[in-house]
């Protein structure tokens, strides 16, 4: 099965963090970064797309897809 997941976050490391976090579990980036302002934070953020092939599962939309 093929999941995506498109992460979110504030302008700074926790960003970058978390989407290597990602690439150390094997999700490969997927498309370009975006950037943005929050009016409602007031602050700008991030987002990245990224994809995973996942061999011998189904997909079932209750799973966490974090945990993939």
């Amino acid at each position: 099965m093929k999941l995506y997941r498109f992460l979110t976050g504030p302008d700074d490391a926790s960003f970058c963090h978390k989407v290597s976090a990602a690439l150390n579990k094997s999700w490969e980036l997927y498309g370009s970064p975006t950037y943005g302002f929050n009016s409602a934070s007031g602050r700008m953020e991030c987002g990245q797309a990224v994809v995973k092939e996942v061999a011998g599962k189904d997909y079932d939309p209750e799973m966490k897809l974090s945990e993939q």
